[in-house]
């Protein structure tokens, strides 16, 4: 007879998570490192019971809104390089809702999160319940349906049996280095308390690895062969390098190979600044250095990345001849613009195509020309960050911070014009501590990802800082997690760096040869008399230290502070909206423009950028 335990839904999940383990470093750690709630009606009663009792050993950190927690969830994995999540819990109904747009971050960036959402009773007696959508012909969909789309993993619990194979099956995918992503189960209000038989066997401590998959070894031969006939190779190193812990193996591979390395904005960290085959980031917002070795060259060996447009330059920052190398543990992701596929993990890959390619090395004029383009690019950074005779900038904020900051600390930002600008002038201090979400590019992301990185940080890297980078719009529309970091002792540093209102959208309106509006608080027009937020004083009222500095000597001196603070700082400076943008290192990117208008200057821009359009590969 198998021993079992009778528990209600709720309380056997919770019992579940609590014993999943996974090896970091030598060391067997809980994968799930608690988890992020906001409880209602639909998840207060079962699974707030069942939290209850193992709060100490899976924290529940009380959020302040659903979607700000699952973007917490999400900077929490980014920071334990997809080895340890996060659960977020949420009410049904508009509580669940919430969570969709984090759901879609994470599910763009690969990033696990088990979502753990309220549902409809399964009974359907007290139909229809407060928060229900009713479909008259369909009475099983929802909104929880809606997470179908943003997730990897999708269930919704009708009997207490079915989780003895749906948890198992979301950490797998939570843990699938191709398939990585958010896990959804919902679950329905009255099934939650519904006690069963579990077996006792179901609840043993278990230890999980992260499966590393070997390349085939065909696959392996023809790439080295691409790659021994190349005359001027270049890696694109994507933030899979990273999840796999295979930067030493890129390096040592790189270096062997005489081969130059450009960055996309994911893997940003991959190599520090002052590596001398680090030629920089690559792209729309990436560096004239990158740009053009990646489009001098003839071979293309991209490993852990996606490719994403901005990492291309929708598909224009590589030669129409050049021959693509997919290294990704993702076959999808590996054949894009039919590469040659080399379907495994990133460290193992990296080894065995260095095994196949011998001592082969790319011829070292190469490399020397890549080197000289990035000293160019360089020389133009450093005047870019330096302060003086110009209007405050996001670029000389950068340079600040770069310039005082630990090279352990992490620095987080999102959405509008700080990813280019971060991306492009950053000097890499310290592998991996560079979160730019630009996968999802999601306005909001910013405080509450820091939030999230800093209780990850906090775990490993208690004495450093997590450096926040922040624009006055994103601050706006997401802030309150400057009260969770205060209330849960998790010191920020935050840097609101205020523009007036949506500047980077703004410039693109400009550049499309539109005028400004509806972006600039001063140019909506529905806006009679346009002011500013005191942001310094809504800090504060949070619980924060909060100052104003008026140019970025004073912004040092402030940093400063922030450093030797014991709670969360914000400071807050003006930058000017139209000067002191990034203006080299971009590649065409594709947008939609007008082709016919009354305004003359928008059908001229439209022109410019189908001009651009020549140089981009058709999809091969």
């Amino acid at each position: 007879m198998q021993d079992t335990i009778r528990l209600t839904v709720a309380q056997a999940i919770v019992r579940w998570l609590m014993n999943q383990f996974i090896e970091i470093d030598g060391v067997e750690t809980r994968i799930c490192g608690g988890g992020f709630g906001i409880f209602g009606h639909g998840n207060v009663p079962c699974l707030g019971e069942a939290l209850y009792p193992v709060h100490q050993d899976l924290p529940l950190y009380r959020g302040q809104n659903e979607q700000s927690m699952g973007f917490a969830a999400a900077a929490y994995a980014k920071y334990h390089l997809r080895r340890r999540f996060m659960f977020c819990t949420a009410s049904a109904g508009p509580g669940t809702a919430n969570l969709l747009t984090s759901a879609a971050l994470a599910h763009a960036n690969r990033l696990p999160m088990l979502l753990l959402c309220g549902d409809t009773f399964l009974t359907r007696l007290p139909d229809p319940v407060l928060q229900q959508l009713e479909h008259f012909g369909n009475p099983t969909f929802g909104v929880n349906d809606a997470f179908k789309a943003v997730s990897r993993y999708w269930d919704r619990i009708t009997h207490p049996a079915q989780i003895l194979q749906s948890l198992p099956a979301a950490l797998a995918t939570m843990l699938d280095p191709a398939d990585c992503g958010p896990a959804f189960i919902g679950l329905p209000q009255d099934l939650q308390g519904w006690a069963y038989d579990y077996p006792t066997a179901f609840f043993a401590r278990r230890v999980h690895r992260i499966r590393r998959q070997s390349p085939d070894a065909l696959e392996i031969a023809e790439a080295a062969a691409l790659l021994r006939g190349a005359k001027r190779p270049v890696i694109v190193a994507g933030g899979g390098v990273q999840y796999s812990g295979a930067v030493a193996e890129l390096t040592a591979f790189a270096k062997a190979h005489g081969i130059p390395v450009v960055e996309t904005i994911a893997g940003r960290a991959n190599l520090l600044s002052d590596d001398p085959l680090n030629i920089g980031p690559l792209g729309v917002t990436g560096s004239d250095s990158a740009n053009a070795v990646a489009g001098a060259a003839d071979v293309v060996l991209a490993v852990g990345t996606r490719l994403q447009d901005f990492t291309t330059g929708s598909w224009t920052v590589f030669a129409p001849d050049a021959r693509l190398i997919g290294l990704n543990a993702g076959r999808q992701d590996a054949a894009k613009h039919q590469s040659l596929a080399v379907v495994g993990d990133a460290k193992l890959g990296l080894l065995a195509l260095g095994a196949a390619l011998g001592d082969h090395r790319a011829d070292a004029t190469w490399l020397s020309a890549a080197q000289a383009h990035r000293r160019t690019w360089d020389a133009y950074v450093a005047g870019n960050v330096a302060h003086g005779n110009r209007p405050n900038s996001y670029a000389q904020a950068i340079g600040v911070v770069n310039a005082l900051c630990d090279p352990r600390d992490r620095v987080v930002t999102a959405a509008g014009g700080l990813p280019a600008e971060v991306t492009a002038n950053w000097r890499t201090l310290g592998v991996g501590t560079v979160d730019v979400e630009f996968g999802f590019s999601c306005m909001g992301y910013e405080i509450a990802g820091g939030w999230g990185a800093r209780i990850a940080q906090a775990e490993v890297e208690p004495d450093k800082d997590t450096i926040v980078l922040v624009g006055d719009g994103s601050y706006l529309l997401m802030n309150s997690d400057i009260y969770s970091s205060i209330l849960t002792q998790k010191k920020l540093i935050i840097l609101v760096l205020d523009n007036g209102g949506f500047a980077v959208i703004n410039k693109l309106q400009n550049n499309t040869g539109q005028a400004s509006f509806n972006n600039l608080i001063a140019d909506c027009p529905t806006v009679p008399a346009p002011f500013g937020v005191d942001f310094e004083a809504h800090a504060r009222a949070m619980g924060a230290h909060a100052e104003t500095v008026a140019n970025p000597a004073e912004l040092g001196a402030a940093f400063q502070r922030a450093k030797t603070a014991t709670k969360t700082s914000v400071i807050v400076m003006q930058v000017d909206a139209y000067e002191g943008w990034t203006t080299q290192g971009h590649a065409w990117w594709e947008i939609g423009t007008a082709e016919v208008s009354a305004n003359a200057r928008v059908t001229e821009k439209h022109a410019e950028v189908e001009a651009g359009r020549a140089a981009q590969r058709p999809g091969v």
